[in-house]
Order: structure tokens, then C-alpha cells, then sequence
């Protein structure tokens, strides 16, 4: 089953729910993004020096020391 027609199977199911059924669909579904959030976190905290190189990047942003991307390379 590809994509499209997962999502068109859900959408089936989901337009039969009461109100109160969608909501707990809704919370399930925020659970099962948040999990997958957390992972991806956990994946990139765990590459060495991963860390240290975010918060001096968030730093820079914040003292103003960045630049256009298109000003370094006007051919990418």
C-alpha cells in the first residue's frame, strides 16, 4: 500500500468518528510525532561534538554573526 492510499484509508476511518473518538485519535497521533521527535533529538545529540557545535551556532545567530548563504556561493 503506498502513501496516498494509506492516508485515504485513515481519512475513511477518521470520517466515521464521533467528536470524542477524534480526540483521542488526535492525542495518539501527537504521542506517536512526539516519539518520533524525541528520537531524532536523541540521534542527533549522540553525534560527537553535535552539541557543543548547536549551541555555538545559536550563538552566532544570536550576535548577529551570520551570512546569506547566497552572498557566499551565487552559484548554488
Amino acid at each position: 500500500m503506498n502513501s496516498s492510499q494509506i492516508h485515504n484509508e485513515a481519512k475513511n476511518y477518521i470520517d466515521q468518528l464521533s467528536p470524542d473518538k477524534l480526540i483521542l485519535v488526535i492525542d495518539f497521533l501527537k504521542d506517536l510525532q512526539e516519539e518520533d521527535d524525541l528520537e531524532a533529538t536523541e540521534e542527533l545529540l549522540n553525534i560527537p561534538g553535535f552539541e557543543s557545535a548547536f549551541k555555538k551556532a545559536n550563538q552566532q545567530v544570536e550576535d548577529g554573526k551570520i551570512k546569506d548563504w547566497r552572498m557566499i556561493r551565487g552559484d548554488v
